[in-house]
């Protein structure tokens, strides 16, 4: 079974169309933490604000969360759920995240090159230095078209799986082992984004 999580902040009924679209028969939207750690694989959606994770630490589903990217579940972030997989996010600070990955999600800044940078971040935007080692983004040419909108974006780093430029750089996708995200959106993003979720099915 695929769990996807529901935090009451995800874009769920596109992102479950999107996997049975690619193949995927046995979907589930949850908030059962023993569904995530008997789950085949785990997504976790999101739109909006992050401070909407916190829900996952009240429902248990964090720790279930970790148990299950320790036993080797491949996991799939998806927007603020992307950002979730770091230390955390400025427009929560207090709420944590995840922690896989180090670092700190952070609002757009108001000024890039001396020009008023708008936020959210909304359109379609490249990938770029595309990672050769990456699973997630196998078959995806640099340069290919993803769907963003988003005001709060992940720092570089190691991690990251490919890069979009937009008031700089910042990471479109990241990538360690089993534990994976995406800052755009893949049941937006037409064939790149169906790639995506193939790829991730068939980890």
């Amino acid at each position: 079974m695929i769990a996807v999580i529901d935090y009451k902040a995800g874009n769920l009924t596109s992102v479950v169309k999107a996997l049975r679209f690619q193949g995927a028969v046995d979907v589930g939207v949850t908030q059962s933490p023993d569904e995530v750690l008997r789950a085949d694989k785990v997504v976790l959606p999101g739109v909006g604000h992050f401070r909407a994770t916190q829900l996952l630490e009240d429902l248990g589903l964090t720790q279930a969360t970790r148990e299950a990217v320790a036993a080797g579940t491949p996991l799939l972030g998806i927007c603020v759920g992307l950002q979730w997989l770091y230390a955390g996010s400025t427009e929560a600070p207090e709420v944590p995240g995840l922690g896989h990955f180090t670092g700190e999600c952070e609002h757009f800044p108001p000024i890039y090159d001396g020009q008023d940078l708008k936020s959210p971040h909304v359109g379609w935007n490249s990938l770029e230095q595309i990672r050769g080692d990456s699973r997630l983004l196998r078959g995806v040419a640099p340069g290919s078209f993803v769907y963003y909108t988003h005001s709060w974006r992940a720092p570089v780093s190691p991690d990251t799986a490919a890069v979009t430029l937009y008031g700089g750089a910042f990471t479109g996708a990241v990538e360690r082992g089993n534990v994976m995200g995406v800052q755009f959106h893949p049941e937006k993003s037409a064939e790149t984004g169906r790639q995506v979720l193939k790829n991730f099915l068939d980890f």
